[in-house]
């Protein structure tokens, strides 16, 4: 394939001389020396479109020595320090982007164990993590089946057999031999756990004018791949590590798909690898984009068969990915838009030429344009003399004259201002198709704003929608606030959107349900939103005005949706005080006239719950009627907490779990709560607190308890105590 390209760079040399550059790169075939046509001198109107210039097509890395001249080109102009003598040579490694036969060390051999049959020893009805995507299962510090407990902590993994609840006990607790760090992304596929932590390579550099070499400490993801068929002696089978930090990451069937990024060093520049059990077994293809995208991180996208040996794995050179989508066909990487170097002082530069300049009187232009072409003099002493002859003419204006000059000045900089933060506040989206180990990128696209979280995304057939809260500051507007919903084609292209919903009010929720989102925004009230999706043009169907805001909406049925958030209420001088955790069933059979069914307020504004901000805490069981989240608070607000312990002198803190009925009916009604506070401990919060069920047992989990009690009456049924147990962990047998 062709590699010739070109790549326009905005870059600034000084702010007064030079309003923009544009540079060309120009590859020939990768053994070639990268040609740098000199900087160009241009001036830019008012978009900032040109700055983003190039077909956007992604574009193959096919040699390490291409990676250096890009970045070598790149830092030339972004202030990065670049010294290629420095550059470690990668001879010898093979690169040729395909993957080369798997390493399999003789300790590794997969070894076979019998299933055990979930029918005989397990419960046929039992609740996993509450994920986004049906199908698409999210990592988790805890997994379980029908009869089995995983937990990872801090560096330890515990096993415990749940069921029945009456006999649970833990099984193991084994600590794995790695950097103390806490732990808390993990699957659970049958027999198989997939455990991701964080390490650091183990290369070697020479620093900046140093002569001996030192450890790098490069960031890598590990992935094990262990057995746990036989619950007492788990065998780890794989261990691979991939270059970065552990972003996140899904499982769908027996795949687990996982992003990485790590930091593109310009002083040492190298593609990522993949090793297995310290032994490089691949170095993935790696893209970048021809546009002037900051080059500033490989995002790694890795698909691990976790019943076999096959593995591929597809790296990026992007911005940062943030809040990532998937459904079971596509994987979606997100982050902000980064404006090339220099991008703000040229701003500033044409913001006075193109802006100011031109609504001066005439005879002031034309003499900036003559000290403008003075080259005799410098830049400092151009806008020396330019701003005294501005000074100058202010003087001779009368009050009226100059105050009009004035105001019709502001005016066209806040229009200015405006459309250069509307155009530059851009969430990118990167569009990668999955299907088992095949890896495949799809598209590139870009919407207004920035996005809340995963739940501000959605497939839907052949459409991906996206919500999202746009906010800047100007000069003379002050903060500037606005949501939009769009539709993107299969390709990323906008082909509809629906604009200034709730103005100076920001996204707090979003829940995409079919043809339907539901939006929460907020800033003073709660405007609840039913917005239709059916064609690609989005409309408001509804809206819903009450006090408060919902962090998290979970879908109950077609005609009613769950939020939890916090009461508010206003206070003097327009401002709004948060109040206790809020839980509201909103009835949206009427979608021009969406209502509240019922809702409850638990505590006061120093209550908190990780359900605001994780939906891993959130537990509801539609059958059943339950919901259940933590809860961590005052017990002198918690009313219905009587016989809350004291957990530490100076403070009366209860710690564990509400349990609520909730049905269309009979609205949401406090069941019951579980305590996990423990007098002894100065445990204050109620971090890591999942909900799940077997058979009729609701298990709660925390950071020190594992609590089982009875579906009908919350009785207790059992208890187990996770940490700080006092007894030995086992470290070798």
């Amino acid at each position: 394939m062709n590699s010739k390209i070109t790549i326009p760079i905005a870059v600034i040399i000084s702010i007064i001389v030079t309003a923009g550059i544009m540079i060309t790169l120009d590859f020939e075939q990768p053994s070639q020396t990268t040609q740098v046509t000199p900087p160009e001198t241009v001036y830019i109107d008012k978009s900032i479109s040109k700055y983003f210039e190039g077909t956007n097509n992604i574009k193959k890395i096919s040699s390490q020595e291409e990676l250096k001249n890009i970045l070598e080109t790149s830092s030339m102009f972004d202030g990065n320090f670049y010294d290629n003598r420095l550059i470690r040579s990668m001879a010898g490694e093979g690169f040729t982007g395909a993957t080369p036969p798997m390493a399999m060390d003789d300790g590794a051999v997969f070894q076979e164990s019998a299933t055990v049959s979930k029918a005989e020893t397990g419960s046929s009805d039992y609740s996993t993590t509450n994920v986004q995507v049906e199908n698409v299962d999210e990592p988790d510090y805890l997994k379980n089946d029908s009869k089995y407990v995983y937990i990872v902590s801090h560096n330890t993994l515990s096993i415990i057999d749940a069921y029945p609840a009456e006999s649970a006990k833990i099984i193991l607790k084994i600590a794995l031999d790695i950097e103390s760090q806490y732990i808390e992304n993990m699957f659970l596929n049958e027999d198989r756990l997939v455990i991701f932590y964080n390490g650091q390579s183990n290369d070697e550099i020479i620093p900046q004018y140093d002569f001996a070499p030192v450890r790098s400490y490069e960031s890598v993801t590990h992935a094990l791949i262990v057995d746990v068929a036989n619950k007492e002696n788990p065998i780890i089978l794989k261990d691979y590590s991939i270059d970065g930090y552990f972003t996140d990451a899904r499982m769908i069937g027996d795949y687990v798909y996982f992003v990485t990024n790590s930091n593109v060093n310009y002083q040492y520049p190298r593609l990522p690898i993949i090793m297995e059990d310290s032994v490089r077994i691949m170095t993935p293809d790696a893209f970048y984009f021809d546009n002037a995208e900051q080059f500033s991180n490989f995002n790694t996208l890795t698909a691990i068969d976790i019943f076999g040996d096959k593995i591929n794995s597809e790296t990026f050179l992007m911005g940062y990915s943030g809040a990532l989508y998937v459904s079971e066909n596509n994987f979606y990487l997100t982050y902000q838009q980064s404006m090339p170097f220099g991008f703000y002082e040229q701003s500033s530069r044409d913001r006075f030429f193109d802006v100011i300049v031109p609504l001066l009187p005439d005879h002031i232009q034309e003499q900036i344009k003559i000290i403008q072409k003075d080259s005799s003099i410098n830049s400092s002493t151009q806008w020396m003399k330019i701003s005294e002859l501005m000074q100058k003419s202010y003087n001779e204006m009368n009050k009226d004259d100059k105050e009009k000059l004035f105001e019709k000045i502001k005016e066209a900089l806040n229009e200015y201002d405006v459309k250069i933060q509307e155009e530059s506040a851009k969430t990118i989206i990167h569009k990668i198709s999955i299907d088992n180990d095949k890896i495949e990128y799809v598209a590139k696209g870009s919407v207004p704003g920035r996005l809340l979280n995963q739940f501000s995304m959605d497939e839907n057939k052949d459409r991906f929608r996206v919500a999202t809260t746009t906010e800047y500051y100007t000069q003379y507007q002050g903060m500037v606030r606005t949501n939009s919903v769009y539709v993107l084609d299969e390709q990323l292209n906008i082909v509809g959107s629906l604009d200034k919903i709730a103005p100076n009010e920001s996204i707090f929720s979003a829940r995409f349900m079919e043809d339907r989102l539901y939006l929460v925004t907020f800033q003073q009230i709660d405007p609840f939103f039913v917005i239709d999706l059916s064609t690609d043009t989005p409309k408001i169907l509804g809206e819903l005005k009450i006090p408060g805001f919902s962090n998290y909406l979970h879908p109950y049925d077609e005609k009613h949706v769950i939020g939890i958030g916090r009461d508010t209420k206003e206070i003097e001088e327009g401002r709004v005080q948060q109040l206790g955790i809020k839980i509201a069933l909103f009835n949206v059979a009427d979608v021009n006239n969406p209502k509240v069914t019922d809702d409850i307020v638990v505590g006061d504004s120093s209550t908190q719950s990780e359900a605001l901000y994780n939906h891993k805490a959130f537990f509801f069981d539609k059958t059943r009627g339950i919901l259940s989240i933590p809860i961590n608070g005052d017990s002198q607000k918690l009313d219905e907490i009587a016989s809350a312990k004291k957990i530490a002198p100076d403070y009366n803190r209860w710690s564990g779990f509400y349990v609520f009925g909730l049905d269309k009916t009979n609205g949401v009604s406090l069941k019951g709560t579980i305590t996990h506070s423990d007098g002894d401990s100065r445990y204050y919060g109620m971090s890591n607190a999942r909900t799940f069920y077997i058979d009729d047992v609701l298990y709660t989990a925390s950071e020190e308890y594992l609590k089982m009690n009875s579906f009908n009456n919350l009785e207790e049924v059992n208890s187990i105590k996770l940490e700080n147990t006092g007894k030995f962990i086992e470290y070798l047998k």
